[in-house]
């Protein structure tokens, strides 16, 4: 099993919105939804290889900065062209205030 990674303060993310975190090597897309719901993926697009964190939120959408490509950002589902390819999605707990990610 993987353990859990520190990404950031739940206070460092607004609502609605997205951050990128880097670790070991690799990007995600730190998101908190407008219900106050943390989520994660990978952080660059299935696309293009564009970073996410650029990208808009919209409720459970997060748009790619570069061509406009959609995901759900919960469930990591390609919800709009270019892309067709989903995101891989991570288990998010809140411990103490901070937002932790389980990466495996």
């Amino acid at each position: 099993m993987s353990d859990w990674v520190e990404a950031c303060a739940a206070g460092d993310i607004d609502e609605e919105d997205v951050m990128r975190f880097d670790h070991d090597g690799r990007t995600f897309a730190i998101y908190r939804s407008p219900d106050n719901d943390y989520f994660a993926t990978d952080g660059l697009c299935t696309h293009e290889k564009v970073h996410l964190a650029d990208g808009l939120v919209m409720d459970d959408i997060i748009e790619c900065p570069k061509h406009n490509g959609r995901f759900n950002y919960k469930t990591g589902a390609a919800r709009g062209a270019p892309v067709c390819v989903n995101l891989r999605t991570y288990p998010v707990k809140v411990d103490a205030g901070k937002v932790l990610v389980q990466i495996g």
